[in-house]
């Protein structure tokens, strides 16, 4: 889950789209994992801005926080497939 690993769990994979699927007892233990490794939520919409000729992406506060991020903090940006990777200097 973003990246943290939470171990492993039984589940069934769908045949179709080879989703996977667990039960809500295990659901429960893997919420409880990811709230004691603080990233329970941590996943957030955001807006990118203008910022003069750039575009800028706001990043939520429980995120900067959870990351120790802090005004001028360097970073290194770049796309990967769809995504935007964003990874600290």
């Amino acid at each position: 889950m973003l990246g943290v690993d939470l171990g492993s769990y039984p589940g069934q994979t769908c045949s179709f789209c080879k989703e996977i699927f667990t039960d809500s007892k295990e659901m429960i233990k893997i919420e409880r994992i990811a709230k004691q490794k603080g990233i329970w939520g941590l996943g957030k919409k955001t807006k990118i801005t203008r910022t003069g000729n750039s575009l800028a992406v706001r990043i939520p506060k429980e995120i900067a926080d959870y990351l120790h991020l802090k005004e001028g903090t360097e970073t290194w940006i770049q796309p990967e497939g769809n995504k935007l990777v964003i990874e600290k200097g």
